[in-house]
This record gives C-alpha cells, structure tokens and sequence, in this order.
C-alpha cells in the first residue's frame, strides 16, 4: 500500500527515519531555547491551566537575540524527503500554517481528551461536517524524544461522528471526553520518524505512557476558506529569508494565501 493508499484509507501515515539524528539535534537546540522564554512568559498559565501545548515557535520575537536560527529552523522543518512523502500521499500542493510544541501538563493528573483540532474555533459543528471532504488540515508531528504520544481514530477523517464518539468529545449524556473508544491505535514514534495525520480526525494526546514529552507538530495543508483566515503571517519567513530557504515551496504557497487573504478582507 503506498502512502496516498494508507492516507485515504486510515487518516494518518508513519514515516519511518525521516530526520537524521544531526537534524533531530538541531531542531531540539532552537525548540529548547524557545521553549525555556515560552514557559517564563507563560509560567502561571502552564500551572493554572495545566497547558499541554505553545505555537507559533517560528515567531519573530522568539529570535531577536538569534536571527540565523530562524532561518536554520525554516530549513530544517521543510526537510526534502518529507516534503515529498507528503506531496506523494496527498496530491496537492501543501502550504505551510503554523507549528506547535506539545508536551506533559505541568502536573501530569490531567486528563487526555479527544477532539477533532476546529471544533475549538468558532466554525459551528454542522459547517466542520459539510466540509471534512473538501479540506486537507493535516499534522506533521516530529517527536525530539521517543513517544506513545498520539491516539487516533483511523478513518474519522472521511467521516463524522458516531453517537458514541458525538457524546463523549462534547461531554454529552453523561460522558468525558477521556473515555475510552472503540477502534483506537496508540501511535510510537522515535526521533527521525514523522507521524502525518488529519487535523479533522478524532484524535487525542497521551500523557501517562511518557514521562517526558516533546513533540514538534508542524501544521501544514491544501488552503481552505476555512482555516487559511487562521494563518498568521508573522510566523511567515520573510523575503530576504525565503530567499535563503532551499525548499521553500510550503512557505511561498502560504505567504500567497496570507497576502489573498487580507487582500479579500480587505475587499
């Protein structure tokens, strides 16, 4: 079965030893740094909270002090054999969105919670539904230590959901949203592997299984009215950078929608 098969088929694809270990390293260098200003900017939110993610890593103002790693970090996510494997699996042009770093609660009694990523945004449900088969939202998830760390429901990204699954992702009837479900696959990852999956399918994160976690997501996709209004340009490379960036192809496609985009608001 090759990639686009298993995409269509299941909803995510394994990419085994992507990223070389050099890479790995590197990519955990520019996230540690980032992080570590994150969690002192942020630290009561990371404890009242109990916060398992930060975005938009590739934000000016994590690199005002280290403008080469920007451009190092720009390069080193829009690796050439992943942007293939995608292009492969999908078919369409990908363009780049943002990124996320995932990792443990500050105290690890959380729950994990499953959810489909909009049903956060103000996009009503119905609206999400229509749509699912018209839009490729997708995670690219680098792990930088070894993970049990995502739990999906293959094929929820072709259709919508089961009673069950409605009721215990809105905490319907009774229900958690960190039940059990039926069909689940607990993913495991090591450094250099990329997990690909639907940002639209019903998936959740796992904390108990991983006394460390440290996940770099980066969130990539075919535009949609949906989600590219979303895009934050700041996060953008900018010309001189783009310049500089060897596969540049997600970044130059996703500067085009953000310029579309305001251009259409504005109109």
């Amino acid at each position: 079965m090759d990639l686009g098969q298993q995409f269509e088929g299941q909803g995510y694809v394994v990419l085994n030893k992507i990223f070389e270990k050099n890479e790995i390293d590197q990519i955990t260098h520019i996230v540690d740094r980032i992080y570590g200003q994150w969690r002192e900017e942020n630290h009561h939110a990371l404890v009242e909270q109990q916060l398992i993610n930060m975005h938009s890593l590739t934000h000016p103002k994590y690199f005002a002090d280290h403008s080469h790693e920007r451009l190092q970090f720009f390069n080193l996510m829009a690796s050439a054999k992943l942007a293939e494997a995608l292009e492969c699996m999908s078919g369409r042009e990908i363009y780049f969105h943002n990124t996320q770093l995932f990792f443990n609660p500050y105290q690890n009694g959380k729950q994990p919670y499953w959810h489909r990523d909009l049903q956060y945004s103000p996009i009503d449900d119905a609206v999400q539904a229509a749509e699912q088969h018209n839009m490729l939202s997708l995670h690219a998830r680098i792990p930088l230590v070894a993970e049990k760390g995502v739990e999906l429901i293959p094929k929820s990204h072709i259709r919508w959901d089961t009673a069950l699954e409605r009721n215990v992702r809105f905490e319907l009837n009774g229900h958690q949203n960190h039940e059990s479900l039926p069909d689940s696959v607990l993913i495991e990852l090591e450094p250099g592997d990329v997990l690909i999956f639907s940002a639209q399918m019903i998936h959740r994160g796992n904390y108990a299984l991983n006394p460390v976690r440290k996940a770099l997501d980066l969130c990539l996709g075919s535009p949609h009215p949906l989600v590219s209004g979303f895009l934050d340009a700041a996060g953008l490379p900018s010309d001189q950078e783009l310049e500089q960036i060897d596969n540049h192809q997600w970044y130059t496609l996703a500067k085009c929608v953000s310029a579309n985009t305001v251009a259409n608001t504005i109109g």
